[in-house]
């Protein structure tokens, strides 16, 4: 059974009224012993559906049948190394920093990680990352990772970047992603060969599973970077 099946079940259980507006249907893990799949397939089938408008994913709080579905613009996380190719470019990527460390209290807070007397209880995995458009800066990247979701021996981000390989390894149910204009910060103005206070497009995503959170992440694109998504 794949995800596109899970999907038309769901939507046919939610026109019958099995699962009424405002409604919270069954967990991933329930679903997928339901249907025999894995929570990743039954996970893609409900993303597709909350991108619909269909279903409302929060943390913690579940999965819900919409009350007043509504169109949505789609947003797919994209590869970086897809988006350099497809501009026709040579793709690279270079690791400026790999530890394993308390993240700040402000990504803490956001992300729902245990905090304890003012300080993120327990330590993340930071990443900094520049990918590379031949041979150029074209994105800087500066993420925290749960490291209870790599496996043993952890990947080498080095070689693969840690957004390429969430995107094929790690599935998400739900997650928040803001936009803005800023002007190029001191420190990654020299990691991307740009003068400070560069006008710069930036990308701020945080993602949970079903259990925890998965990442946060901060993308600078130099200028004439151009997002497209569609509604």
């Amino acid at each position: 059974m794949g995800w596109e099946e899970i999907k038309a079940e769901v939507l046919s259980r939610i026109r019958a009224r099995d699962w009424a507006p405002g409604a919270t249907i069954p967990g991933e893990e329930a679903l997928a012993q339901e249907f025999g799949v894995s929570r990743a397939t039954v996970n893609r089938a409900l993303t597709e559906l909350a991108r619909a408008g269909v279903l409302e994913r929060k943390r913690k709080a579940g999965t819900r049948v919409a009350a007043l579905p509504v169109r949505r613009a789609t947003f797919e996380i994209p590869v970086i190394r897809a988006e350099v190719q497809g501009r026709g470019q040579v793709y690279a990527v270079r690791l400026l920093r790999e530890e394993i460390s308390r993240p700040p209290l402000a990504v803490a807070a956001v992300l729902g990680w245990p905090i304890l007397g003012g300080e993120a209880l327990g330590a993340m995995l930071y990443l900094e990352t520049l990918h590379l458009a031949d041979g150029a800066p074209f994105a800087h990247e500066a993420r925290w990772l749960n490291p209870g979701l790599l496996p043993d021996p952890r990947p080498d981000f080095a070689t693969v970047s840690a957004n390429e390989w969430l995107v094929a390894h790690v599935p998400f149910s739900t997650g928040d992603i803001a936009f803005s204009a800023e002007a190029l910060a001191p420190e990654t103005a020299r990691a991307m060969g740009l003068a400070p206070g560069t006008p710069v497009f930036v990308t701020e995503r945080c993602t949970w599973g079903e259990a925890a959170p998965v990442t946060w992440v901060r993308l600078t694109h130099g200028p004439g970077y151009r997002l497209k998504t569609v509604i």
